[in-house]
């Protein structure tokens, strides 16, 4: 939950996502909820794969 509430802050695409939701009438937690499932997903794939973290890849 609080990596999540870094990453909508400090990582742009991940940001973008965020304020698209917001945008789009999502109320604060829907929004932080679909970020932290999303930010799951990559460190899951992250892991699996035994990759680095590349911000560029999002």
């Amino acid at each position: 939950y609080m990596a999540t509430f870094v990453c909508v802050r400090f990582e742009p695409k991940l940001k973008q996502f965020y304020e698209r939701l917001r945008a789009n009438g999502k109320a604060f937690k829907v929004a932080i909820n679909a970020c932290m499932r999303k930010l799951l997903t990559i460190l899951n794939a992250i892991v699996r794969d035994d990759s680095q973290w590349d911000a560029h890849a999002l």
